[in-house]
């Protein structure tokens, strides 16, 4: 139906910048944020052939890299601007800063702007929380937390609220971030015992989480420290040439990933042969594959972050802005009375700016 110029400038986009996102956090809790993250989640895993995907666009430098994230469905499209620059902290900045974009697909307009740092943080905890509810034992109550970094605290609560651990082992090469995160835990009442290793770090505990931000080949968990019934959740590497497992642990359980022409050349799954088996994780969600066959099972998820999980913080958050009645009215796009007149909505301002030029040349 064809809209009046009034009608068409109520499409302007809501804006969601850090502070209003934070603040949302604040109000609904970010426990709550992390699970309603998760629900929304297994919902669009659940529906995955019903979205256009591809693995994200990158830009890599010597320092860096910078990505592009689109996907979509019939009804809505979504992109994340992201970067990831581990050397950040000398100049005061996140070693990952992102926002996002969601828009209708009828029309296209551009529904939602939004900041996708923090709430990046959220969903990548809460995509952890999911595999992991389809992948761990049931009776998980120990985690070690190897790199104690910005997403530590995000995935240490959903760890605790969505599965119930209980105790976090903590190890990173910077003591300094591990004291950081002990106090946060201490904060948020959670229990936590500091390591000097990985191998001590990782001893006697139900799920192993790597985060560690090094752009490099790491072999941070190697295949004799990993113990009967683990469930490894390696979230870290994320880019060509970054990796967390040595290959040997990749060859001790079933390994899973969430889109699988991403993951073999951004995961740890980079440094295995092509016919390497693993499962994507919306096969395990829909039942069409299992996941844990035992107790005594090790399980992988090797995680790199895919767009339809950007799509679903995005869709949560605006939501969320909307029950809590936050974000701006960013007017992205220019209103036009006349939608085939776009040199109308400027044509004021460029007559006023000719009559100004004329009248300089006729000065001289």
């Amino acid at each position: 139906p064809i809209m009046s110029a009034p009608e068409a400038r109520r499409l302007d986009t809501r804006y969601l910048s850090a502070e209003q996102v934070a603040g949302m956090v604040r109000r609904k809790g970010l426990a709550e944020c992390i699970a309603g993250v998760a629900s929304y989640l297994r919902q669009d895993f659940l529906r995955w052939n019903d979205f256009d995907k591809c693995a994200r666009v990158a830009t890599h430098s010597e320092v860096g890299v910078i990505e592009l994230m689109p996907v979509s469905d019939a009804r809505s499209y979504a992109f994340k601007y992201v970067n990831g620059h581990p050397s950040n902290h000398r100049y005061q900045l996140p070693t990952v800063m992102a926002f996002g974009v969601l828009a209708d697909v009828e029309t296209g307009t551009p529904e939602l702007v939004s900041e996708l740092t923090l709430t990046t943080a959220i969903r990548t905890a809460a995509m952890s929380a999911v595999a992991a509810r389809a992948l761990a034992r049931e009776d998980v109550r120990s985690m070690a937390l190897i790199g104690n970094g910005a997403q530590s605290e995000f995935q240490a609560l959903a760890f605790h609220h969505l599965l119930g651990v209980e105790v976090f082992h903590l190890f990173d090469v910077d003591t300094a971030a591990t004291r950081k995160l002990a106090a946060n835990l201490e904060r948020l009442g959670l229990a936590w015992r500091a390591f000097d290793s990985v191998g001590a770090a990782v001893r006697g505990c139900d799920i192993v989480t790597t985060a560690t931000a090094d752009k490099t080949n790491a072999a941070i968990l190697t295949a004799d420290i990993i113990e009967p019934g683990m469930h490894l959740n390696a979230v870290g590497g994320d880019c060509p040439g970054k990796t967390e497992l040595h290959a040997d642990v990749l060859r001790l359980g079933p390994v899973f990933c969430e889109f699988e022409p991403q993951s073999r050349i951004e995961g740890d799954l980079q440094q295995m042969p092509a016919d390497f088996p693993v499962t994507e994780l919306w096969q395990v969600l829909t039942g069409r594959i299992q996941g844990r066959s035992g107790a005594a099972q090790v399980t992988i998820f090797d995680s790199v972050g895919f767009a339809l999980e950007d799509y679903s913080a995005l869709r949560y958050m605006r939501d969320l802005a909307l029950e809590l009645g936050m974000g701006e009215r960013l007017a992205l796009i220019p209103a036009l009375d006349d939608p085939k007149d776009l040199f109308g909505f400027i044509a004021a301002e460029a007559s006023i700016a000719a009559a100004s030029g004329a009248a300089t040349l006729a000065a001289c």
